[in-house]
């Protein structure tokens, strides 16, 4: 078996690999695009902002090249210590990466938040290439497409911009073939059928959390948490899943719950149908709604759902 990998000894002589940092302020479509190059979901995708909290890891294979994209939560200036948990984490991102994939909504004109992302970048790149994905151009008004365009590549020196549709695949394996050939040449770091290194106790709380943002307005899906407290294979094979939903007030408890229920049920039956289908068998799926006040806040708290902030990883 060779030294250099411990996978696959037949990798031809000019295998490419490495990491790449995928950031953008929150809603301009990175964990849909990191869902559309694997050809599966591993991100939760709402319409809401903020929705990705913590780093994701989405793994993409070739036969000549292995790409690691890091799904970074969406660079904002922070209000709690969640958010500042969020932006640790998405600029942490940098400093490892090869690439950096700078997603951007060209169908509006840039924002005071890419902007702000430009700003952050600059200071915290170094050396490390900027690649921007012109994103939603599907969206884009034909008049409107050069001035879009010119406007978001002058937000940064870049080495290339590609227009693309992260929902609809338009430009996406363009993109793709370009950032492998990007990449340094190395071994393949993991299994090429691995498409992520997240557990199931992790997709199933995130699938979870997802129905809530796509079901709740206002403060709610921000002042959300899911812990799965018990994941077990039982009898032929079906899945047994208990998770606690964490709302920080009794009123958002109620809202959660629905009146006789009804709002709890469907979020149970809607990620219980989704993580169905992701496993390929039955699964069971026990939901409960308690309040714990402010754990935005609580720091203790936050590292026990593993939001772990910068003063944490310093002391390992």
């Amino acid at each position: 078996m060779s030294e250099l990998d411990p996978f696959d000894e037949k990798l031809p002589e000019d295998h490419r690999s490495g990491v790449i940092a995928v950031v953008g302020r929150p809603n301009v479509g990175k964990s849909t695009l990191i869902n559309r190059i694997l050809g599966q979901k591993i991100a939760i995708v709402s319409p809401k902002p903020q929705t990705t909290r913590k780093q994701q890891l989405g793994i993409y294979s070739t036969e000549h090249g292995q790409i690691l994209f890091v799904d970074t939560p969406g660079l904002h200036k922070p209000q709690t210590k969640l958010g500042e948990f969020m932006v640790q984490t998405a600029e942490m991102a940098l400093k490892d990466a090869d690439v950096i994939l700078w997603v951007l909504d060209v169908s509006e004109e840039p924002q005071a938040g890419d902007k702000y992302i430009a700003e952050t970048l600059t200071k915290l790149r170094g050396d490390t290439p900027v690649v921007l994905a012109l994103n939603k151009a599907d969206a884009l008004k034909p008049e409107e497409r050069d001035a879009h365009a010119a406007a978001h590549k002058a937000l940064i020196e870049h080495q290339d911009a590609r227009l693309i549709s992260a929902q609809n695949g338009d430009g996406v394996d363009e993109l793709v073939a370009y950032l492998l050939e990007q990449m340094p040449q190395g071994p393949r770091y993991y299994p090429a059928d691995q498409l992520t290194e997240v557990n199931m106790r992790f997709v199933a709380a995130e699938v979870v959390r997802e129905k809530i943002i796509l079901h709740t307005e206002q403060e709610i899906p921000h002042s959300v948490a899911v812990e799965v407290v018990e994941y077990k294979e039982r009898e032929k094979g079906k899945h047994f899943i208990s998770a606690v939903i964490y709302v920080e007030r009794d009123s958002q408890k109620g809202i959660i719950i629905g009146k006789s229920g009804a709002m709890l049920k469907q979020i149970g039956m809607e990620a219980r149908q989704e993580l169905r289908d992701m496993l390929d068998t039955d699964v069971y799926l026990e939901l409960h709604v308690t309040v714990q006040k402010n754990w935005r806040g609580d720091e203790q708290f936050m590292r026990r759902l593993g939001y772990r902030i910068a003063k944490d990883q310093e002391q390992e």
